[in-house]
């Protein structure tokens, strides 16, 4: 629709209705409902049928909003239309519920402090790539180990860490005591601890934690430090800050003190104690998420479900919302207010509007009145939980025949070396939640249905034949009805056409990059266009790892491993033990 004449048009054949955004055109299907929209609503031309789509449209979006008001009030007594967004929604509705009395830090250098130490979730590949052979693939040889790929998601993650013990008021810096004390405090006692330390990662946990590392922090991975391979493959590399898991010793490492303890008991060592930080604790929370987590389980219908997700997953940005990011815009008419501000020390840049300026400005007061040290605490026990999962309960049940391959957050890929991987989780079932499974099937159970914290296993039954993993957000599962695809930055329906599982392989073989073009929708200056352009969609380079055979046998190193300064990888991605590369 690009003129006014086009509304008094017919409905366009099937073939004019192709949208250059996606590369798709209209199923048959798509078009007999438009013809039959077109019959009901006795529409003569496009405009009518444009009149319908938008009365539809509204009504419906209303329709649902006045619904969404009403489930609002009915279970928070909070009407959403009062707020701008869901995060501002859900924490007023768990401040109401809880009747919560926070206190906010008035020290700076406290506030700072937890900032400091504010670290997302971790993600990435700790092999590139596997294959399982067992019964349930085909290509199976009898004569080899019997490997599964095992791919496991916990249950409402963040959920289950604001359910905890959180910090809440009487915050004091305290004088560090030995590590010995820090080590005796129980999960569920009335005064916590955050502390800053130094840490010490023994050589002789390199290969047990290469998989896995402890402790991840935010560091500058340096060019110099990068392998023959991973130069050449990105020359012009910029170190930046990003969370990354490494075996090296940690400086000045702000933890919480159950993720210390178990740091500690997993072989790390403190070696010093800097500051510490003590506060009242408690699990203020946890009625809020239960109560989110209970009505989900119980309602029926997709919506209502949906709801009690989002009222979970969208309060826990406000516990550690950035009030740094904040800005100020500016509106002014005349080229004299715009220089007012232009000479101002907030100024950051401003646009021409030709009739008018938009100023960018940053905030003059800053105002850090927010529970960071919730955030905070809510994102170490979340990694706490996938540490303790991992190291607690699948490493002492199968030692080294289970590797980490790929982790995000809150799932992990493991390639697990048993006769029957089904068979044992069903003895330790109720670690999961297997209400996800055929009713027919042996591990089904209601038992842990939503429950926080339990571990689901993604594929629900259908066995993972191949893995890829090229580096985070970008790997491939292949099953026996297809493969699931993920690749950051690229639009899905390019991952869905024109990408391949075999894409991931030919990748990590040839350590050639792969280029796709997209189209995407762009605004600028309020103007909004249609953009193609070609960007880089698969790549092998990935500058938190440190491959031992960069993209052959598909093993790799963590950072600060011991064995980076025993085996260097040559440009052509072997060592001196050489490797199988992945199948064409």
């Amino acid at each position: 629709m690009d003129s006014w004449e086009r509304f008094q048009e017919p409905l366009p054949p099937k073939e004019r209705f192709y949208s250059s955004l996606n590369e798709a055109g209209m199923s048959d299907e798509e078009y007999e409902h438009a013809k039959k929209v077109w019959k009901k609503h006795d529409c003569k031309n496009m405009g009518d049928y444009h009149d319908v789509y938008l009365l539809s449209d509204v009504v419906l979006l209303a329709d649902v909003f006045q619904s969404f008001r009403k489930m609002a009030m009915s279970y928070y007594g909070i009407d959403p239309a009062n707020f701008y967004t869901a995060p501002g929604l859900s924490w007023s509705a768990l401040l109401k519920s809880t009747n919560a009395q926070l206190d906010l830090l008035t020290d700076y250098e406290m506030y700072r402090f937890m900032e400091d130490g504010i670290r997302g979730g971790v993600c990435g590949p700790s092999r590139r790539f596997a294959r399982a052979n067992n019964p349930q693939v085909e290509g199976h040889d009898p004569e080899k180990p019997s490997t599964y790929i095992f791919y496991l998601d916990a249950n409402n993650l963040y959920g289950w860490a604001m359910s905890q013990h959180l910090p809440v008021r009487d915050f004091e810096w305290t004088e560090p005591r030995a590590p010995e004390f820090y080590m005796q405090i129980r999960h569920d006692s009335r005064k916590g601890f955050i502390l800053e330390v130094d840490l010490e990662y023994s050589e002789h946990l390199h290969d047990l934690h290469d998989d896995y590392p402890l402790a991840p922090e935010a560091i500058e991975i340096p060019f110099e430090q990068l392998s023959p391979l991973q130069k050449k493959l990105c020359p012009t590399y910029k170190p930046y800050r990003k969370l990354t898991m490494n075996l090296m010793d940690k400086k000045k490492y702000v933890v919480h003190y159950r993720n210390l303890q178990f740091y500690v008991r997993h072989g790390m060592r403190v070696t010093k104690v800097h500051r510490a930080l003590k506060f009242r604790q408690e699990p203020w929370m946890q009625p809020y998420i239960d109560f989110n987590t209970q009505k989900r389980t119980a309602v029926k219908n997709d919506f209502e479900k949906n709801l009690f997700k989002l009222m979970n997953n969208s309060v826990f940005g406000k516990t550690m919302e950035n009030i740094r990011k904040r800005v100020s815009i500016k509106i002014v008419n005349t080229q004299e207010e715009a220089e007012a501000y232009v000479s101002q020390p907030g100024f950051v840049r401003y646009v021409d509007m030709l009739n008018f300026f938009v100023i960018h400005m940053k905030k003059a007061n800053l105002f850090l009145n927010k529970p960071v040290y919730t955030g905070f605490t809510v994102l170490e026990l979340s990694k706490l939980l996938m540490y303790e999962f991992y190291y607690d309960k699948r490493k002492p049940k199968y030692g080294d025949k289970c590797r980490l391959l790929y982790t995000d957050t809150d799932s992990l890929i493991m390639e697990i070396e048993t006769p029957d991987v089904y068979a044992d989780c069903l003895e330790d079932i109720d670690e999961y939640d297997t209400s996800g499974y055929p009713r027919d099937h042996p591990l089904y159970s209601a038992k842990n249905k939503k429950v926080i914290g339990k571990m689901k296993e993604e594929m629900l039954g259908k066995p993972i034949v191949e893995y890829v993993g090229l580096k985070p957000k970008m790997y491939s599962v292949l099953k026996t009805d297809g493969a699931d695809k993920k690749a950051k930055g690229v639009k899905k329906y390019v991952v869905k056409k024109d990408i391949t599982h075999q894409s991931y392989i030919d990748v990590l073989r040839t350590q050639k990059t792969q280029k796709h073009r997209m189209n995407s929708l762009r605004s600028f200056k309020h103007q909004i266009h249609n953009v193609t352009q070609e960007k880089v969609s698969l790549s092998a380079f990935d500058g938190n790892l440190l491959p031992e055979i960069y993209g052959a046998r598909g093993s790799s190193q963590s950072n600060g491993s011991r064995r980076q300064r025993k085996v260097r990888p040559t440009e052509d991605g072997r060592n001196a033990k050489g490797g199988d590369r992945p199948a064409k």
